[in-house]
């Protein structure tokens, strides 16, 4: 089984995907006038600033809802991976694809945004790539494909979300936990399905409550107290920063034989960290309530570099100024040691444990348990998001019938689909906890490989509307008023949320609610 899905994986994550991804966020930069960078300063104030309602979460909820998604194991773990088999310069190729994804996170967004509806079941805002696939065409004779192209999203997103992605959040968490503390990975597994029960019963707003209350503060906590040790290890920084563009470009001879192993890791984890144009940020980006679609869009792009240029740079700085890294020929531990930092175990094995050992510089014993309590919850909170996830992809199949309600104990708690999702994902956070770390991240790299295809194919052909929305956004702007879409004015069809709304208010005219 391994070996056969070591094989899908290969043809999936393939040079094409790395390229694709590559040449679509240079391609979205320079259409989008490098949106990314133009309005770095428009990002940060909307961030902070947001908008609520009944019906949907804030702007600031919407992000931290994005980067409970985004942030996890891949900002830990999946760093480490990048060193070890792409070497130093993987992280530089993550640092690309993470400015290059930036627009392409912009449009992704927009576009959830702009074809959200509200959920009929429970009035919440809801969207995502299956929703903007099958709708921004629904007015042309070549609505059935698209709306079949959105169907095949909405499954691929829910197995992927509901079975596959789970297990190497969950599996790294336990790895750290078992470092550190030597508690068994069945008692993990245990306590982690009962309190991911509890939090994605409740609904996104609960969803939404606990990402905005746990996601900054470990994130904050986790970039101070990496930069703290690379501050410590300053002589090492210039040598450091060498060798990444060295390794990066083919310069360095020691790692010039991996050059095409630095940009495949560097691409896969980088996407698999920010998750720019996997599709998943749409769905957290749909969620909030704002005055037009732009403004989710450009703090989505944000969220790419809290993710990417902020932790992750932390992770692969704290690695290589402690010399917590070997780096290895080939796709596994197997290979030959190419180089090696030196205060690694010769034993240890690839992932968060490379990052254990260099906080342990810090303090001695110290450093397992504060990788492993920042996993925790960066890998709970990206558990909830994936559900949330996979649910709606999940309402968006099941149309009306999604709202046919099961009863339990006098309560409401949902739909048979809706339980059946809950369990799926439950037992896959159990059974990702005991897996080995190879098979979870190999399951990973299929899920998110998949969804990456579909949407950034997806996105290349329905992009036109995000610009239409930049261009007025940007026009309002310069106007002085705070802006509001008219997607009628825009000649945007099929944006049937925001066609209920007052041009001139921005306001509902009345409750729209649709499947």
């Amino acid at each position: 089984m391994s070996e056969l899905l070591s094989t899908i994986n290969g043809y999936i994550w393939s040079n094409a995907l790395v390229y694709l991804c590559l040449a679509a966020g240079v391609y979205f930069s320079v259409r989008s006038r490098f949106v990314q960078v133009r309005q770095v300063p428009e990002m940060i104030r909307l961030m902070l600033k947001g908008e609520k309602s009944p019906s949907g979460v804030s702007s600031f909820q919407a992000l931290t809802m994005s980067l409970a998604g985004r942030v996890g194991t891949g900002n830990i773990a999946g760093v480490a991976t990048a060193i070890a088999f792409g070497g130093p310069g993987a992280l530089f190729w993550m640092w690309v694809v993470a400015f290059l994804g930036a627009s392409t996170s912009y449009v992704e967004c927009t576009l959830g945004q702009i074809y959200k509806i509200r959920d009929a079941l429970t009035g919440e805002y809801r969207g995502g790539p299956a929703y903007y696939l099958s709708r921004a065409w629904s007015h042309t004779a070549a609505a059935p494909a698209f709306k079949v192209y959105g169907y095949i999203f909405a499954f691929v997103t829910i197995l992927a979300c509901g079975l596959l992605l789970p297990s190497v959040q969950s599996n790294s968490m336990a790895l750290a936990m078992n470092n550190a503390w030597g508690v068994s990975t069945w008692w993990v597994a245990i306590c982690t399905v009962i309190v991911l029960a509890f939090i994605i019963i409740g609904g996104v707003k609960r969803i939404a409550t606990f990402a905005s209350i746990v996601v900054p503060f470990m994130a904050i906590i986790y970039i101070v107290l990496a930069l703290i040790i690379v501050a410590m290890n300053a002589s090492e920084v210039p040598g450091m920063i060498s060798t990444i563009f060295a390794s990066a470009l083919g310069i360095d001879s020691a790692f010039g034989a991996i050059i095409g192993s630095a940009v495949m890791w560097g691409v896969k984890r980088g996407i698999y960290s920010n998750e720019a144009g996997q599709g998943t940020g749409p769905h957290a980006a749909a969620a909030a309530e704002v005055s037009h679609p732009a403004k989710q869009g450009l703090v989505q792009a944000f969220a790419v570099y809290i993710d990417t240029l902020f932790i992750c740079t932390a992770t692969g700085f704290l690695i290589l100024s402690t010399g917590a890294y070997r780096v290895y020929e080939g796709e596994s531990a197997d290979g030959r040691v190419i180089a090696e930092g030196g205060i690694l175990p010769a034993d240890v094995a690839v992932g968060p444990t490379f990052v254990q050992t260099g906080f342990d510089t810090l303090w001695s014993g110290a450093g397992s348990s504060f990788v492993a309590i920042s996993l925790l919850f960066f890998c709970l909170t990206t558990l909830i998001a994936y559900y949330y996830m996979a649910e709606t992809n999940l309402r968006f199949v099941l149309g009306k019938h999604s709202t046919v309600n099961v009863r339990f104990i006098g309560g409401t708690v949902g739909s048979n689909a809706t339980l059946l999702l809950q369990a799926l994902v439950l037992v896959s956070v159990a059974i990702g906890a005991v897996s080995t770390a190879s098979e979870a991240w190999t399951l990973g790299d299929i899920g998110v490989g998949l969804m990456a295809w579909l949407n950034i194919i997806g996105i290349i052909i329905l992009q036109q509307p995000a610009y239409k929305a930049l261009r007025d956004y940007e026009k309002q702007k310069k106007d002085g008023v705070d802006p509001i879409f008219d997607p009628v004015a825009l000649g945007i069809p099929n944006a049937t949320f925001w066609e209920t709304r007052d041009p001139l208010t921005g306001k509902e005219r009345d409750l729209h609610v649709d499947a």
